[in-house]
């Protein structure tokens, strides 16, 4: 695909204990700031840009992000993502991120917004070596309607695919038609509107951690349904069905911070933007 209506490229490396920007990259209707550095680990935390304001019909978008050896990134957007009436083509977005040897990549956008007539498709893939760690989430909520329906969007697909080594280690696909599907059912949304997917890969979460995990957060779950998995790898993949970002947004943050703490070694970040 030739034609992209926003790219951005972004490698980083650690340098003298701090992770710093090797090469970026952007063009059209995507940024990314300078870095900011939330505490005195090294980490570098960026905010990616839409200076648009919104996807539109047809939009298709590109990141490439690179973390070489021992580089620790955390990765957000400035705004949740909205995605408009899309008449004629869906939007797509793509993302590839590479992350090497004892690197941490920390990927939270803020929600995906989709509105009446909407059709968007994000396809993730990661690329990971031993020993690095990973933590993606994606919050999925729906758009204001003029008839007040809680799903006039008409398709959101997301996939997930995890390489280690370049063996594919983890496939997640989820596809939601409203049109196809009755999403208040059992086996789809089942009364919920909102939902919540967290991936997390890292060599310490075996199941005594992911137990533990889940009797923490399950106190968080108020007005919620989550569901938590182990991975073939080790990791988990947290589900979260709920009727308002902010409730999904306490129960990822509550599980953000354990991670953070317990794996690796940092204390709880505030990324919410208002």
């Amino acid at each position: 695909m030739d034609h992209w209506t926003g790219t951005l490229r972004l490698v980083t490396e650690q340098k003298r204990g701090r992770t710093l920007a090797k090469d970026v990259y952007y063009d059209g209707a995507l940024k990314v700031t300078r870095p900011t550095y939330h505490d005195d680990t090294g980490q570098a935390c960026y905010y990616i840009m839409n200076p648009g304001g919104g996807y539109l019909d047809g939009d298709r978008y590109r990141m490439d992000i690179v973390l070489e050896e021992q580089a620790d990134l955390l990765l957000t957007t400035q705004a949740a993502t909205k995605v408009y009436k899309t008449p004629s083509e869906p939007v797509i977005q793509e993302t590839e991120m590479v992350l090497k040897a004892g690197s941490i990549l920390e990927y939270l956008p803020d929600p995906l917004i989709a509105y009446k007539d909407a059709e968007y498709k994000q396809k993730n893939v990661i690329r990971m070596e031993a020993g690095a760690t990973y933590i993606g989430a994606d919050i999925l909520t729906p758009g204001w309607s003029p008839d007040g329906a809680a799903f006039s969007y008409r398709l959101l697909q997301l996939k997930t695919e995890i390489y280690i080594n370049n063996r594919l280690a983890v496939f997640d696909h989820l596809r939601l038609v409203p049109g196809l599907q009755n999403l208040r059912e059992i086996g789809y949304m089942e009364g919920f509107s909102h939902l919540g997917s967290m991936i997390a890969v890292m060599e310490q979460a075996d199941i005594e951690f992911i137990d533990s995990l889940y009797l923490k957060i399950a106190d968080k779950a108020e007005g919620c349904r989550i569901g938590l998995s182990q991975l073939p790898v080790p990791g988990f993949i947290l589900r979260v069905f709920g009727t308002s970002t902010q409730k999904i947004e306490r129960i990822f943050s509550e599980c953000q911070t354990i991670l953070r703490q317990q794996w690796l070694g940092k204390e709880a970040v505030f990324l919410r933007k208002y």
